[in-house]
């Protein structure tokens, strides 16, 4: 299993990992920005027509209307990304990796445009006449590569399961049972009652429940990160000086005390970004396609507006909430993950610049470093270390206040063994002040405005509903792209698998379905990104047809 892991992290590494993925998905919107001539801009005001049903007609093929078809886009895109990505893409770049969050948007937006439209003109009636599209169908149909729409199809099965439904469970479980006690088990088992009940009524019960649910969670939302703005008013202005300047002077080094790169945080941020908005990945045509409509590029202008509320608005809420709170450089109690932990030999202090500068270069593998990882023994008596010689990193910063228990109580007494940087007793558990990330940080942030501790709430409760619409919206993905491979008959016994992942993951160790995952999103994207670049000229004629038609 583990030699399993190491692959795929390796394979994400070269993949969505990798220094050039990030141009190939900037490059590809920026082209169809200019040839198309900045259709974000352009139809902005006529994609909001669209979508309030100006031009809709119920005569029109196509199993729902343009708002559901773009908010269960949206129950897909707008997840745990918005809470915990940008956190943790601010824990590792600073305010530069909100800046490239909305390029990656802004760019997103004539992405999705196209992707969408020629996806939603290839689609298909299947046997039992719901409506079915996506890129497999217009690779198949359009570009005659089977074997392109084949890949692409079950890389959205994989992907259903590792992004949309096994670590949306895992989280909402987590968040639930740290917030209100409730056993994870129980939590899987009530939520997986209500996930089959809204997806195995398809398509129209997706759409009906994802029609009130988003707007509602993200007015919860909104008001609980509203609290916390207003509060720290005098932080915004600074904030976005912040977000803008450090992405061009490098100040964004400094993201937590030991922050990453730039360039790291310009591919971490242009990653959340993808991962947040999903445009280029090819995951929201699938939805687009159940449209009522006869002109493709209508459904292109509604998915238009997808990464502008995704990231562009709800991204950089959450993004305000944490750089005006200030926690995001501040240490907090926390118990550690083993993955953020690292000993170094030598004692470091991460307020000495000096010491700063030596620890950055160690943990972003700067040739010439001197810091090494601490291989030796650590005697602790009562939880604390009585030994020296070694600092202990937690989350990019020097631990402190740190102490060691076995399981979750009995404080540890006697040697611990650490060995290249990582400790080898498993059932050790480290805990102490040091910087967080993901969704704990957004959680401390959302306590630091006008609800006080209340905000806490707000997260969980946010984070569940945006977790599980998420894992309503990628059951249809995943039941589309399994009519293409295998037909109508195989989309029940997907999903009856799919809520029985559900539960399952609520109590289980996801960590090997996120690898695959983050390889399978990589897999969907590049594909697509290079079936839309191939009908590029299609597009333009679609577009500028509709256009021609319509504009006033």
């Amino acid at each position: 299993m583990e030699g399993l892991y190491g692959f795929l992290t390796m394979l994400d590494g070269f993949l969505g990992g990798a220094f050039w993925f990030p141009y190939v998905l900037l490059g590809v919107g920026l082209f169809f920005t200019v040839y198309l001539k900045f259709p974000q801009i352009r139809f902005f005001k006529h994609a909001w027509q669209v979508v309030t049903g100006k031009f809709d007609k119920e005569s029109d093929p196509g199993d729902t209307t343009h708002f559901r078809a773009l908010t269960t886009a949206l129950s897909g895109t707008v997840g745990t990304g918005n809470i915990s990505g940008v956190a943790f893409a601010i824990f590792l770049g600073g305010p530069a990796a909100l800046f490239w969050m909305w390029v990656t948007a802004f760019l997103g937006m004539t992405t999705k445009f196209v992707e969408v439209t020629l996806s939603h003109k290839y689609r298909v009636k299947t046997e039992d006449g719901t409506m079915a599209g996506g890129p497999m169908y217009y690779m198949d149909r359009r570009l005659n590569m089977k074997w392109l729409a084949v890949a692409f199809a079950v890389a959205t099965v994989v992907s259903s399961f590792g992004t949309g439904n096994l670590p949306q469970s895992n989280g909402i479980a987590q968040s639930i049972e740290a917030t209100f006690g409730f056993e994870p088990w129980v939590v899987g088992s009530v939520l997986g009652i209500l996930l089959a009940l809204v997806i195995l009524g398809g398509i129209q019960r997706i759409a009906a429940f994802t029609a009130r649910v988003v707007p509602a969670m993200a007015v919860i939302y909104l008001i609980g990160a509203l609290a916390v703005i207003f509060a720290n008013l005098d932080n915004i202005g600074p904030s976005f000086s912040a977000v803008i300047s450090d992405a061009f002077t490098g100040s964004a080094a400094a993201g937590g005390f030991l922050g990453a790169s730039l360039a790291y945080a310009f591919n971490r941020g242009v990653n959340r970004g993808l991962f947040s908005n999903e445009a280029g990945q090819g995951s929201a045509p699938i939805a687009h396609a159940a449209a009522k409509t006869k002109e493709p590029a209508s459904e292109g202008m509604v998915s238009l507006l997808e990464p502008f509320i995704d990231t562009i608005l709800i991204c950089t809420i959450t993004g305000l909430v944490i750089l005006s709170s200030g926690v995001w450089k501040e240490k907090h109690e926390n118990v550690f993950d083993r993955s953020d932990m690292y000993f170094v030999a030598g004692q470091y202090d991460d307020t000495d610049q000096a010491d700063v500068n030596k620890l950055y270069g160690f943990l972003n593998e700067i040739e010439g470093n001197e810091v090494e990882a601490y291989t030796g023994s650590i005697t602790v008596v009562n939880g604390t270390a009585v030994s020296d010689g070694f600092t202990l990193l937690n989350a990019r910063s020097v631990a402190e206040d740190v102490k060691y228990a076995v399981g979750s109580e009995d404080l540890f007494t006697g040697t611990l063994k650490i060995v290249d940087g990582k400790p080898v007793k498993e059932n050790l558990e480290v805990s102490g002040k040091s910087l967080v990330h993901s969704a704990a940080l957004t959680t401390i942030a959302f306590t630091r405005g006008f609800f006080g501790d209340f905000g806490q709430y707000i997260v969980s409760v946010g984070l569940m509903l945006f977790a599980f619409s998420t894992a309503i919206a990628w059951s249809y993905y995943g039941d589309r792209a399994m009519t293409y491979l295998f037909g109508p008959r195989s989309v029940m016994p997907y999903r009856v698998i799919y809520v029985a992942g559900f539960v399952w993951a609520a109590f289980s160790d996801t960590t090997l379905v996120w690898a695959l995952s983050a390889v399978a999103i990589v897999v969907m994207t590049l594909p697509n990104l290079f079936g839309i670049m191939l009908l590029c000229k299609e597009m333009k004629e679609t577009v500028n047809d509709y256009w021609d038609r319509h504009k006033k």
